[in-house]
């Protein structure tokens, strides 16, 4: 018989409402394998792993109450990093090849976006150069939703929600005064357009915003802008613009572009474009009385549980349980992805995508998806959005106010105990 390894499942990238219940699969899966000995977590993702900051999950989740509470919990209950594995560097993949002996790891797991999924492919890559008994596979997340070869990504429906949610809520909340108004909306999403795209559903609640919608797969055209805006507010008096804060003009600048400053990856810092639009509204639209706001949904949109669709939750649940079952079976070098198999009914599958196709890549809204003139989305898009969305949680409210679960970050644990 196979002797019993440890699995290990860290974290990383931006957080999600739908990102902890992936891990709570694996989780599951990896407690339930015979071939898993102890199901080990790496505080703050790679960076953390580095430093030897390891928990032992096993001994920490012990009720069915534990499982629950985590599949609802929000954001990173590993905590998270953006530390970036140079390509080759022999002491740092021979301090992760020690480390992951020391612990007697067989199956490693990297539960993020696409910078993550980069990650575990590297990793990949160098154990089975240099042959080594140790299986990494991916477990996607990303409200960006822009991760290849998946139909949609765990933790965009969450977003999608929230979003289109505020953008109702917003709305009804502009127009309470009659003097004209315009609320302008920025939405995360540097390249791909995805969840400003999911602004759109608000008028599934039965109100007409957002009336314009700018996308980052289309240039950004400031005098056509104000153009459009200019007329809608003549016509509606009130209107709400859904924008995304990766617009860029033709030229390739960013609208919110704050400079040279980037992250590890290489991506510049964005946000401000709903307050560069505000401000040319107010200055450019010669409307009297015109009231201008300008509202950033910032990291609420990616942390608010209350908002969480349960497809999500069950999607990203098992992610992370057929992530655990593709290792065991000694599948490495594979991200598990969904494959949509019927819209009405809403029915997928889970397949496996090789991280060598996935890794570095974009998938962006298709251009046929958006209507003519860039500023509104198709209702093939609203077909693929609508299932996504739907489905109501079953948190435990205590009080009044969700209980969420977290983990003891701080009883590392030493390579012997787990041995």
């Amino acid at each position: 018989m196979k002797e019993m390894k440890n699995m290990l499942i860290a974290q990383s990238g931006g957080p999600s409402s739908a990102i902890n219940a992936s891990i709570c699969g694996a989780i599951a899966r990896g407690m339930a394998s015979s071939r898993i000995k102890h199901v080990l977590g790496a505080v703050n993702g790679m960076q953390g792993f580095l430093e030897r900051k390891i928990i032992n999950i096993s001994d920490q989740m012990k009720t069915s109450e534990d499982f629950d509470l985590l599949i609802h919990t929000p954001a990173h209950a590993l905590g998270s990093s953006r530390y970036k594995i140079p390509q080759e560097n022999k002491e740092i993949y021979g301090k992760i090849a020690e480390i992951l002996k020391e612990y007697n790891i067989g199956y490693f797991f990297f539960n993020g976006g696409n910078d993550s999924m980069d990650t575990v492919n590297k990793l990949s890559e160098h154990l089975k150069r240099n042959g080594e008994d140790i299986v990494a596979v991916g477990i996607p997340k990303t409200i960006d939703n822009d991760l290849e070869l998946t139909d949609h990504c765990p933790g965009f429906g969450s977003a999608a929600r929230y979003v289109a949610t505020s953008i109702a809520e917003l709305y009804l909340d502009t127009i309470v005064y009659p003097m004209p108004a315009v609320t302008v909306v920025e939405i995360m999403g540097r390249n791909a357009g995805w969840l400003t795209a999911a602004s759109a559903l608000a008028r599934e609640t039965g109100v007409p915003a957002p009336h314009l919608i700018y996308l980052p797969e289309v240039d950004f055209d400031p005098d056509a802008f104000i153009e459009e805006a200019t007329r809608l507010i003549a016509k509606d008096r009130h209107i709400l613009i859904a924008v995304s804060e990766g617009l860029h003009t033709a030229d390739g600048n960013y609208i919110a572009d704050k400079g040279s400053a980037v992250d590890m990856f290489g991506h510049k810092t964005l946000g401000g474009a709903a307050t560069e639009l505000e401000k040319q509204l107010k200055h450019r639209v010669k409307i009297d009385g015109l009231k201008t706001r300008a509202v950033q949904l910032s990291t609420l949109q990616r942390s608010a549980a209350h908002c969480a669709s349960n497809v999500d939750l069950s999607e990203s649940y098992q992610c992370g349980y057929r992530a655990v079952e593709a290792a065991v079976n000694g599948k490495s070098g594979i991200m598990i992805t969904i494959a949509r198999i019927s819209d009405i009914p809403y029915v997928v599958r889970y397949d496996e995508g090789n991280l060598d196709q996935i890794a570095n890549r974009e998938k962006k809204v298709p251009a046929a998806w958006i209507t003519e003139g860039g500023t509104d989305v198709s209702e093939e898009m609203m077909v693929y959005l609508r299932p996504l969305v739907t489905g109501e949680t079953s948190e435990l409210i205590v009080g009044g106010l969700p209980r969420f679960f977290r983990f003891d970050l701080d009883k590392t644990v030493l390579p012997w105990e787990v041995a």
